[in-house]
């Protein structure tokens, strides 16, 4: 008999025990600490200890390249959605580092209260003007911050395989702000799918590709540079599949 199941539900059990403990004991320190440290405390810690449990208990490891590729300044992530993993995991890349994120996620009882500490840029997405006008607006005083956004332009987690397909507001957010934008594609979903709480073990291939500089403010630019980073997202997913 497989105790792949019994290891997924350990995994969810002291996933959802640590985010509780955790977010609860941020509720009292962070609110008193700077932004940095807080990010530091809320975000990059406890999701260390996330794929530090995808690691050790469902067996799901992880290879990188193009890290080099990391512009010095903060920028934009464009990276495409597969899973739960890639927003733990691209935690630890980009730092520090704030989300667009459903409004809904930070009614989350302990963590959600903790994460709403760590400025997100949480949206509506029923209302998608309201929310657009959010991203430029809040997605602006971060960058000027130095806190790099990650963005997943699809919307939704999609299955491995379905084409890349991204919505503009990430490319907006980049042009507007004379920002760089770091395409990131990932095949996460193999082995952490989007339906269901099952895993697979194996070894999730993370790239990074090179920073992507927009070439001016007017729609032409924007849809220029969404159309660059949708078509290398793309290739290096296709690269996957034929490895």
């Amino acid at each position: 008999m497989s105790l792949m199941p019994l290891r997924v539900v350990l995994f969810y059990l002291l996933l959802a025990i640590s985010a509780g403990i955790w977010g609860l004991l941020m509720l009292i320190i962070a609110p008193w600490l700077p932004y940095r440290w807080r990010f530091t405390l809320i975000v990059g810690w406890w999701s260390r200890v996330a794929i530090w449990l995808t690691v050790h208990i469902v067996g799901i490891r992880y290879e990188v390249t193009g890290q080099e590729n990391i512009p010095d300044r903060a920028g934009v992530i464009l990276a495409n959605h597969q899973s739960t993993w890639e927003t733990f995991f691209l935690q630890q890349v980009f730092r520090p580092q704030t989300q667009l994120i459903k409004k809904e996620l930070l009614y989350v009882p302990f963590f959600g209260w903790a994460f709403a500490l760590a400025k997100p840029i949480a949206i509506d997405r029923a209302n998608g003007r309201d929310s657009l006008k959010q991203l430029s607006q809040l997605g602006g005083k971060r960058l000027a911050e130095g806190i790099w956004i990650l963005v997943f332009p699809e919307g939704t987690r999609k299955l491995p395989g379905e084409p890349v397909k991204f919505s503009r507001g990430g490319a907006a957010l980049a042009c507007m702000n004379d920002a760089p934008v770091v395409p990131v594609a990932h095949n996460a979903g193999e082995f952490w799918p989007k339906v269901g709480w099952g895993k697979k073990p194996g070894t999730i291939r993370v790239m990074i590709g090179p920073a992507l500089y927009p070439k001016g403010r007017d729609p032409r630019a924007i849809v220029e540079l969404n159309k660059q980073t949708e078509a290398w997202i793309n290739q290096a997913l296709a690269s996957v599949v034929r490895d």
